[in-house]
């Protein structure tokens, strides 16, 4: 099944996030790169989107432009009904700590700090009192399987079980949307299912996910597809599968 991304009534009040004609352009000494050519793009609440493309393609551009981590050089971004371009530096950095959270392929954990004070750093930088980040971290690390291991260090976990920190980090200020790039990229065959099963089930319980991914296989865990090519969006499809039969 085909989607359309343009919003006839030019309105962006029922989606989480919407690009319009977004324009990514860097200037390379002599040269340009022109990593997005025009991208326009709606995701509502609680879907599940697989970004793929291969390298070069700007799926990473476009999710440093989601993950309001860079800034389009042209076009509109709208997240959660805010013009992204109009932001201060401090409510992008607000926008980054508690409306999205980033699960990268690398876990990007504290390796001295505990499992508990990993999860809870994103609170401590929000100013959230001690006694609401503990109840929310705890949680956090619950919702992952985790809750025996909160006082553990990174390097006494296995691969799997550090990336389920990482997602309890994600999850702890109750973002709008994940950003997981590549999350299973460091992870082998069995531990990496073992994570999408984490995702699909926070999908499940109303979640906004979504999956960068080279992997058919690890998309076929979303409901739906934007395949990424030289910049633009090449198809825009629904997968038309319950994810929890994705294998």
């Amino acid at each position: 099944m085909k989607r359309t991304n343009a919003d006839p009534t030019g309105t962006t009040t029922n989606f989480t996030l919407s690009l319009r004609d977004v324009v990514k352009t860097y200037d390379m000494g002599a040269a340009q790169v022109h990593a997005l050519r025009g991208v326009s793009l709606d995701i509502v609440k609680n879907e599940y989107v697989a970004v793929m493309g291969p390298s070069g393609s700007g799926k990473s551009t476009l999710m440093h432009v989601i993950g309001c981590l860079d800034v389009p050089t042209s076009g509109s971004y709208t997240l959660e009904g805010q013009i992204v371009a109009e932001m201060s530096e401090n409510q992008l950095a607000e926008i980054r700590n508690q409306q999205i959270g980033f699960v990268f392929q690398t876990f990007n954990l504290i390796p001295r700090a505990s499992i508990f004070h990993n999860v809870e750093l994103p609170l401590v930088y929000g100013g959230v009192s001690k006694a609401q980040r503990r109840r929310r971290t705890e949680n956090a690390i619950e919702r992952v399987g985790l809750a025996d291991r909160m006082k553990h260090k990174p390097n006494e976990l296995s691969g799997g079980q550090r990336q389920r920190v990482a997602i309890a980090r994600a999850l702890v200020c109750n973002p709008s949307i994940i950003l997981a790039d590549e999350p299973t990229g460091n992870l082998d065959s069995k531990t990496g299912a073992e994570i999408m099963s984490v995702l699909d089930e926070l999908h499940t319980a109303g979640q906004t996910i979504i999956l960068v991914t080279h992997e058919d296989y690890i998309a076929k865990h979303a409901l739906r597809t934007v395949r990424l090519m030289d910049g633009m969006i090449e198809s825009d499809v629904a997968n038309g599968r319950d994810p929890h039969t994705a294998h």
